[in-house]
């Protein structure tokens, strides 16, 4: 079994394993290059809880790639894999990873008080935590929850950042662990200066220039951190050039 490291949105690499022959290892050259279709038909028929995680992954890919907001339909078919590894074995890392994930990027486009109806980003925040529970030194989950926090209290305020758990000194708690962990990776940079742009780039603007200066100095080797690592260049130059309130507005549309 060959276990690989791909990135995923939030600051997320997600560690899965799978037989690095016939298929499967098609299935992975295909996700690494972007072609997200073929990677998708590659493991469409696979009944395992790893192939349905993946699958899910492949989806949230190909959803975050592509210019806007993420598609609804995209995201509603990587929740309904995540499910189906869930389903096929319960407590699947991956599965809650991938969940936790989906989840959040299906609130982007909701209102606070429809977060806060639908229990959405709580369920979120306790796939995450439940992952760190059984593995606490679960880079993904570390990086998934330092961007949780910093959105949480954006959308959320004092107030709702209180309810939800949320503070700044969890996120900056999370990132640092994560950064420790897997400090050469272009996706938990860009995911945190990202975030914290969104949240206020003026107050935080030293953070954001050294995250996103990290996240153009990191290798990268897939499609998807490439397009991260884009991203980064982009707000980098926004910020250079048109300072931090039209920075904080691009960022709010960013992924």
């Amino acid at each position: 079994m060959k276990r690989i490291l791909i990135a995923l949105p939030a600051a997320i690499l997600i560690g899965l394993s799978l037989p690095a022959e016939g298929q499967e290892a098609e299935a992975i050259d295909a996700y690494l290059s972007g072609n997200y279709a073929a990677a998708l038909a590659r493991t469409a028929k696979a009944p395992d809880a790893d192939s349905r995680a993946f699958a899910a992954r492949i989806l949230l890919a190909e959803a975050i790639c592509q210019d806007g907001q993420p598609s609804q339909a995209l995201l509603q078919n990587a929740l309904a894999e995540a499910n189906q590894a869930l389903t096929l074995q319960p407590g699947h890392i991956e599965g809650r990873l991938q969940k936790a994930i989906t989840l959040s990027l299906i609130s982007r486009p909701m209102s606070t008080g429809e977060i806060r109806r639908t229990g959405i980003g709580g369920e979120a925040r306790d796939l995450a935590e439940g992952v760190l529970a059984e593995e606490p030194g679960n880079v993904y989950a570390h990086g998934f929850l330092a961007v949780w926090n910093v959105e949480v209290v954006r959308r959320g305020g004092t107030l709702g950042a209180m309810m939800m758990g949320a503070s700044l000194d969890n996120a900056r708690s999370h990132y640092r662990a994560a950064a420790a962990l897997a400090p050469g990776d272009a996706a938990i940079r860009w995911q945190w200066a990202r975030a914290l742009a969104a949240l206020n780039a003026r107050k935080y603007g030293a953070e954001i220039e050294d995250a996103l200066d990290a996240a153009l100095a990191a290798p990268v080797d897939s499609e998807l951190e490439r397009v991260m690592q884009a991203r980064a260049g982009t707000l980098k130059a926004v910020l250079d050039t048109d300072g931090p309130r039209t920075a904080e507005a691009r960022a709010l549309d960013m992924l």
